[in-house]
């Protein structure tokens, strides 16, 4: 009888414990930092701490100053459970009206808020510095206080800038090692992302002269697929054989402009080859403006909680892709 008492009682906390704890959170042998730690630059491979090859698949909230409802911890954490994500984009928008030029201490709490949240759900996050210019003071200053506050974290990726656009690579490659140079004085490790001309399209200015003395230096690629095909796979396949590191930072299925109709066999050939060759992927945006790029509608709540009807068909097709490649 007493053997009885003690398994129906231990039977009773067991189910109290499942019923308390909230389904949704993954285990924590699954949660990506979780699992692979602090990670690092091989040749042209990122590779987490245990010396494995990795690839991180994510979203990129759209800039704070327009989007700023959906730069809140739920709405992280519903990314995290729902969506599967490895890696979330932080796009800090730097020059627009409310941006972090204008509205500077908002802005830093609008970027904590997301930062925080993405250490609190065990996910990788990129500070991104979202502008086409190359600001020096302006983003020396912010990636040293970035660094300062947050780099003993493993989940803190840096990219120094979104898309240059009339810089040439020399110009680039100069702001990038002075910027650099900032962020290694307090974070000697952590990933940093470069960018390159044309709206990160000449990936083989940085392979034929890279940022040279620095480690765990990786350069973006940007590509909406109904606008870029095999071309510049093409580029990015010759700058990998010549040793640099891709991260693919920005990403849809759209045309360059963000609207038109979805490509979704081209898509689908560059999501098949960043699985291939362990590139990290990462789709635009999590927004709800009236373009094709943007994968909300404006019933989606701020917090997330999003239903298939509050998802534009590149939401759809994005939080698929992420599911399956969580499965794998």
């Amino acid at each position: 009888m007493i053997k009885l008492l003690v398994a129906v009682f231990c039977l009773g906390i067991l189910m109290l414990s499942t019923d308390v704890l909230p389904q949704s959170t993954p285990p924590q042998s699954t949660r990506p930092v979780k699992l692979h730690g602090k990670l690092s630059v091989k040749g042209s491979q990122l590779i987490d701490e245990h010396g494995n090859p990795i690839a991180l698949n994510g979203v990129s909230l759209g800039w704070h100053c327009w989007w700023p409802r959906f730069w809140n911890k739920q709405c992280v954490t519903w990314l995290a459970t729902d969506w599967k994500i490895s890696v979330v984009r932080a796009s800090l928008g730097v020059d627009p009206k409310g941006g972090y030029l204008d509205k500077t201490a908002w802005s830093k709490q609008t970027l904590d808020t997301v930062v925080q949240a993405a250490i609190d759900n065990d996910l990788y996050v990129i500070i991104d510095w979202h502008t086409e210019g190359t600001k020096l003071a302006e983003a020396k200053a912010f990636f040293t206080e970035m660094a300062t506050k947050y780099g003993k974290h493993p989940n803190i990726i840096y990219e120094l800038l979104n898309e240059p656009v009339k810089q040439t690579w020399p110009q680039v490659k100069d702001y990038s090692t002075e910027v650099i140079k900032a962020i290694r004085a307090v974070d000697p490790n952590n990933i940093i992302i470069v960018g390159n001309p044309h709206w990160d399209q000449d990936i083989d200015q940085p392979a034929k002269d890279p940022i040279a003395g620095q480690t765990n230096i990786m350069y973006t690629v940007h590509f909406y697929a109904a606008s870029h095909g095999k071309w510049l796979r093409d580029k990015c396949d010759a700058a990998m054989k010549k040793g640099i590191a891709i991260f693919i930072t920005e990403s849809a299925a759209m045309q360059a402009s963000g609207n038109g109709a979805l490509n979704v066999t081209e898509w689908q050939a560059w999501v098949d080859w960043c699985a291939k060759n362990k590139v990290s992927l990462i789709t635009w945006s999590i927004s709800d403006k009236d373009e094709t790029c943007s994968m909300l509608l404006p019933t989606a709540a701020g917090d997330g909680n999003w239903k298939d009807t509050d998802l534009k068909e590149s939401g759809k097709r994005t939080r698929e892709m992420l599911r399956k490649a969580a499965e794998k």
